[in-house]
């Protein structure tokens, strides 16, 4: 394989954590990490597992975090960081195991934010040979 074809071909980021914090992330975290690799040459596909696959289920808005008499409402919301991810062309996928330990199970097209695929456990780490790269975000 030459150099520019493996240049081409899109990277795997993997995300296990669900939450890391809110006011400490304010202003870098894993989803805009992500954001940042898809803009190389191939783009990204994003495997959600673990706690990390619970954003990939529809829910409300993240509320504002009160500390004290103030009001804190620039925290995060993941899943509209995983919604702009989609619509900037990151292939998604989540673990249905993952989804499965939370009490989610098929079907999951109710349960899902559209844009989002099933992965079966392993199914991508059988497919790394076909990415540039890997990375655990």
């Amino acid at each position: 394989m030459s150099d520019q074809d493996r240049v081409e071909k899109p990277a795997l980021g993997i995300m296990e954590r669900g939450y890391r914090g809110a006011v400490e992330k304010q202003f870098f975290d894993a989803f805009y990490l992500a954001a940042e690799l898809h803009r190389h040459p191939g783009g990204l596909d994003l495997l959600l597992r673990g706690q990390a696959a619970t954003h990939a289920v529809r829910a409300r808005p993240t509320p504002s975090l009160r500390l004290g008499d103030t009001e804190l409402d620039t925290v995060t919301d993941s899943r509209v960081n995983l919604r702009n991810l989609i619509e900037a062309g990151v292939r998604v996928w989540v673990e249905e195991s993952a989804l499965a330990a939370f009490g989610f199970a098929a079907p999951l097209d109710d349960v899902l934010m559209d844009g989002i695929r099933v992965a079966a456990d392993g199914e991508l780490a059988l497919r790394w040979p076909e990415y540039r790269a890997v990375y655990f975000l």
